[in-house]
């Protein structure tokens, strides 16, 4: 028998595991807080002061447990608020969300309880929707910062093959497959669209191999002139043609006991094909103005975006050379086919850039992630490394947020003239306008945060709440 859970259900038993904590000296507030939360589905403990709150947080600790959030009244008997605060921090404890509660303070004392460790301050009296909303805010920025350490766990080696990481189901294949032929000198033939890594598996093959100590030498087959193929790839004599004043090693030459990867092999001419073939077969080349055949020993690592049987019967490549190539076919799928590489990938061109460029970017914001990942990603990866890139250079905070990213992602960004927000002359309806503008800007700047919202707006906490009612503000 199936049984359907209620929303209200759900959100219970996701909340089951969150233990909360509430240190007020009011009977009255602990009950009611008490009751509201266990109706939410929260596992709750009380205390009347701060010195019987820090004991059971301590008492919970030695267990090797953790309180999830800490509701923590400001004016209190024995041990107030800020020493709560003030001695967690010290005895370097503290791993919870701890929220403060107060009648009497101002935003002066909200910033110095965050100074000490506090997440967020809630003015008394407030409605229940508040202190359920801050949990939830709260909620969601522990979500970001676990989600965040689980990437970069996962960055760290989990999946990798030389410099390329992912965790799709699809790339852990395309791993597994390289991982398998780097202990042979097999010919392998790499196919995917441009931009989707295909030298970075030919690095990861090369460099874990036994191989790594000897030379890789990448070459774009596109990218040599056509009159200079045969003397790039296969060297030349003195005295070969005009300007040829000494010998020249070619590029196979230079990969000898190691690697020649061939990009785009597709571009290669006929001509060159037949060399290319021979190398294959022979295991040996001739230079250009030579008499002599000299042996190599380098491995060939192809890779191109064109599909070579459709080249094959449009008569542009040999079908003899593409069957000494495929003798081991790897295949990388396009970025829009895994998704699920996004947020990794992400997060670590993130932290690449964050270093480069020195600035102190740590993670993605939600909503900046959900629309990566609805991109379609034409050019794959390397499209991703530049948006993210770009992203870091633009951001102001610690987290990139959507309006760093390019406005083909759908991203609304600031305009430059009035005109732009509003239109006609009615000062009433522009000072809404810029006030609900402002006040989504400052959310968003401290990450829904309304207490230091409230002070980069130099507001009181009270009146930034009317305001979000006023404007029916929702996202925060």
């Amino acid at each position: 028998m199936a049984f359907v859970m209620s929303n209200q259900v759900n959100k219970n038993i996701e909340n089951f595991s969150k233990r909360l904590l509430i240190i007020d000296d009011e009977e009255n507030m602990r009950h009611m807080l008490s009751a509201l939360l266990k109706k939410n589905g929260y596992r709750v403990d009380t205390a009347s002061d701060g010195e019987a709150g820090l004991e059971k947080f301590k008492k919970l600790s030695c267990s090797e447990n953790e309180y999830d959030f800490i509701l923590c009244d400001l004016k209190m008997p024995k041990m107030n608020g800020m020493d709560f605060l003030k001695s967690v921090s010290a005895g370097n404890i503290n791993k919870s969300t701890i929220i403060m509660m107060s009648a009497y303070g101002t935003i002066d004392t909200a910033i110095e309880a965050m100074k000490l460790g506090a997440y967020d301050y809630i003015s008394k009296p407030f409605k229940i929707d508040e202190v359920l909303l801050t949990l939830k805010k709260a909620e969601e920025r522990e979500s970001l910062k676990s989600e965040n350490l689980f990437l970069r766990k996962k960055i760290e080696g989990k999946y990798q093959c030389g410099n390329m990481i992912a965790g799709s189901k699809p790339m852990r294949s395309v791993f597994n497959l390289a991982d398998k032929v780097t202990k042979y000198d097999t010919t392998v033939l790499i196919q995917g669209e441009s931009g989707t890594g295909k030298e970075l598996i030919a690095r990861g093959i090369h460099f874990s191999g036994k191989r790594s100590n000897m030379p890789f030498i990448a070459v774009n087959c596109g990218s040599v002139p056509e009159n200079l193929l045969e003397s790039e790839f296969f060297g030349y004599k003195k005295g070969a043609f005009t300007g040829a004043d000494k010998d020249k090693k070619g590029f196979f030459q230079e990969a000898n006991n190691g690697t020649i990867f061939l990009d785009e092999i597709g571009e290669l001419t006929l001509n060159l094909q037949v060399k290319l073939l021979r190398v294959l077969q022979e295991n040996e080349i001739r230079s250009v103005g030579g008499t002599n055949t000299e042996k190599v020993n380098t491995r060939v690592i192809a890779a191109t975006s064109k599909k070579l049987e459709d080249e094959i019967s449009s008569g542009n490549f040999r079908e003899d050379l593409f069957y000494r190539l495929n003798v081991l076919q790897i295949k990388i799928p396009p970025l829009r086919d895994r998704i699920k590489d996004i947020p990794l990938l992400s997060q670590h061109f993130v932290e690449k850039y964050s270093e480069k460029l020195a600035k102190k970017v740590e993670g993605i914001s939600p909503k900046a992630l959900s629309l990566l990942m609805k991109h379609t990603w034409p050019g794959n990866v390397r499209e991703l490394e530049n948006v993210i890139e770009r992203a870091v250079v633009l951001s102001e905070k610690n987290i990139l947020m959507p309006d760093n990213l390019p406005s083909k992602f759908g991203v609304k960004h600031e305009a430059s003239r009035l005109d732009d927000f509003f239109k006609g002359f009615s000062l009433k309806k522009a000072q809404k306008i810029m006030e609900k503008r402002l006040i989504s800007r400052a959310l968003e700047a401290t990450d829904g945060n309304r207490t230091k919202a409230a002070a980069l707006l130099e507001i009181s906490h009270p009146s930034l709440l009317s305001k979000i009612k006023a404007y029916n503000i929702n996202d925060y």
